[in-house]
């Protein structure tokens, strides 16, 4: 797939060139672009976290063909860039977007460092963002955080944080270990689950951390402690499925209980797994079994158009379209008034959709429900089936956001590390 993909809509090169042909003048021109809606698309659609990138070029693909390509009267031209997982690279697509194809928005990209690496341009472009996955969590005792980002979906902690806290009091875990990817989203996650589960009571006495490209994991599964109750897995793009194998061709599988975080079991990869993946705990904004009207509307859509389940990365671009949908309603359709489009997007209240009630905080991150599943079969497919809902949760749990706010980003030393043993 080229990295810029017209997905609906008439693309640039061809108006230029249809322009040039009949002499059209400036104001005319002016016209035809503004009668389309461009809109950005950064993912990941090589390297190993492109399964990931695929499910989200599904969910937007999915979201414009509703709509016969258009949204608020607008037909859409949804230019798709490759970031590969690297954030130079997405800062580098951020700049083509803005500066050569002129969007007034754009939604993406996968991985959270690729998110940070071009926070500081979209600063200073001012061009709104809507992240399709987990926010990166902002260093808010330093800088204020980006006015122009928002997001489709939480923080990587805000999953985790209701996993660490159902792990202590309800499986009545006492030490995990930690095994999560040596990167920014392997850190939140880790770090949100850290912090709930030993406010509950719990002791984190191992930490691992595999980097991204790992070729194999059997020296961090000989590491794992033999007298923990859990480990906890931070893994995304197609490595659950690697290190899950691994992990029940070492034997460790019913000895040793397994949590994870929201792409440990993500839909998109759960449909190549095995029984390797029976019981695996794990939390997240979205699950294809939600019983709501508008998700079965939504898994029966992606059924029939690809032939398997939504999952959490199908399901952040067509949230993410619409906050944009429902902004343009606001605006009658415009997006030449920045000031007044951003503000639109930033007082959306999602009541429809896949995921279900959602709002945006003064930061720019939702509020919303989040779900333990646990994987199970059901009909004879692997299913994440939902045990328990947290309601609304914030990206600041129950922390009070004034203090918490004061406390150092997550990382590999935070939160310390009290217990290891």
């Amino acid at each position: 797939m080229s990295a810029r993909k017209t997905i609906f809509g008439i693309s640039r090169r061809t108006l230029l060139k249809a322009g040039a042909a009949i002499g059209m003048l400036p104001a005319a021109r002016a016209l035809a672009q503004s009668s389309g809606l461009r809109i950005g698309f950064l993912t990941v659609l090589t390297g190993p976290l492109a399964a990931g990138g695929q499910q989200q070029v599904e969910g937007a693909t999915f979201f414009l063909n509703e709509r016969n390509g258009t949204i608020a009267g607008r037909k859409v031209d949804l230019i798709t860039q490759d970031t590969a997982g690297s954030p130079a690279l997405a800062k580098t697509k951020t700049q083509e977007l803005v500066e050569r194809y002129n969007v007034p928005v754009m939604i993406g990209p996968l991985a959270t460092n690729e998110a940070l690496a071009m926070d500081e341009y979209v600063r200073q472009t001012k061009v709104p963002l809507i992240t399709t996955t987990s926010a990166a969590t902002v260093d808010l005792r330093s800088r204020a955080p980006n006015p122009y980002v928002l997001h489709a979906f939480g923080t990587a902690p805000q999953v985790t944080y209701p996993l660490g806290d159902y792990a202590a009091k309800t499986l009545g875990y006492k030490k995990i270990a930690i095994v999560a990817e040596d990167f920014t989203y392997g850190h939140e996650g880790a770090g949100g689950f850290q912090l709930a589960f030993e406010a509950a009571g719990g002791k984190i006495v191992q930490k691992l951390w595999p980097p991204l490209n790992a070729p194999e994991y059997g020296a961090y599964l000989a590491q794992i402690k033999p007298d923990v109750d859990a480990i906890y897995t931070g893994f995304a793009g197609s490595n659950p499925l690697r290190f899950l194998k691994a992990f029940a061709e070492f034997g460790l599988k019913g000895k040793v209980a397994v949590l994870g975080n929201t792409t440990m079991t993500d839909e998109g990869i759960l449909k190549v797994m095995g029984d390797e993946a029976l019981g695996v705990y794990s939390a997240g904004w979205y699950a294809a079994g939600l019983d709501t009207p508008d998700n079965k509307k939504f898994v029966a859509g992606i059924n029939a158009a690809y032939h398997h389940d939504p999952g959490f990365y199908t399901a952040g671009p067509y949230t993410a379209l619409l906050i944009i949908e429902q902004a343009l309603k606001t605006t009658g359709g415009k997006t030449d008034d920045a000031v007044a489009f951003l503000k639109a997007m930033r007082e959306v209240r999602l009541t429809h959709g896949p995921i279900g009630p959602v709002r945006l905080d003064e930061y720019g991150t939702p509020i919303l429900d989040i779900y333990i599943r646990k994987v199970a079969r059901v009909n004879g497919k692997l299913t994440n089936t939902i045990i328990k809902t947290y309601p609304q949760v914030s990206q600041f749990w129950t922390y009070d956001p004034k203090k918490f706010v004061q406390q150092p980003v997550f990382s590999r030393d935070f939160p310390p590390s009290k217990y290891l043993e």
